[in-house]
């Protein structure tokens, strides 16, 4: 791929943008308003092209990082790569998929899981909490799921936002998954109350873990 393809991949991204969407995502910290649909179907259409990524992580430009997400294969980074991306990448939607879509698919995703949760940078711990919530789902055998418990009892009402909604997560994905834990991590949830107000929609699963838990035990009864 040549330096006019991205250029080109960032002017067809630049007419995408929806000042009305980006004022929106401005909001959650999100620098950009394109429609991510659309980005979809650029990256759909692409299809997987590690080298293209590359040059387009490059740019340090949002929406680029996101489609360079979407057509990067996970085990073409190293951990060390994917370290410096996550310091890197300070936008969330960013942070989200580049943990989930991407480092947490990895061959190294326990490796990294277990470094991000010993950093002092409060949002590259969070996205150790991303991972362990996704391994208590996937392989719980690695994990202490008690002594995650009494971690998450005694610094998550008091963590740093992102952080503590990835604790939350690994909370309520224990009680959803570990019948011998649900009572305890409920507990928990309660007594925190963290996420008890968040505003939900209609029809949607609120975060607050008690009901979260809840909600998902009656689906998978």
């Amino acid at each position: 791929m040549t330096d006019t393809t991205v250029s080109d991949l960032l002017a067809e991204l630049a007419t995408l943008e929806d000042p009305k969407m980006r004022a929106i995502n401005e909001k959650r910290g999100d620098d950009h308003g394109v429609n991510l649909t659309k980005l979809r179907g650029i990256a759909k259409r692409l299809g997987r092209n590690d080298d293209l990524a590359r040059r387009l992580w490059a740019t340090a430009v949002t929406p680029a990082r996101l489609l360079a997400i979407l057509i990067s294969r996970p085990k073409s980074w190293t951990a060390d790569e994917y370290d410096a991306m996550l310091r890197e990448a300070r936008a969330p939607k960013v942070i989200d998929w580049l943990v989930g879509y991407l480092a947490g698919k990895s061959p190294d995703a326990e490796a990294l899981r277990v470094r991000w949760l010993a950093d002092t940078d409060p949002v590259v711990e969070a996205a150790g909490w991303s991972l362990t919530a996704n391994t208590v789902v996937k392989r719980p055998e690695l994990l202490d799921l008690p002594a995650l418990l009494d971690v998450i009892e005694a610094d998550m009402a008091d963590a740093p936002e992102r952080k503590q909604w990835e604790m939350n997560s690994t909370l309520a994905q224990i009680g959803i998954t570990t019948e011998p834990l649900r009572e305890r991590a409920i507990a928990i949830g309660e007594r925190l109350g963290v996420l008890r107000d968040y505003p939900t929609p209609p029809n949607c699963t609120s975060p607050f873990a008690p009901s979260w838990i809840a909600e998902m035990v009656r689906r998978n009864a």
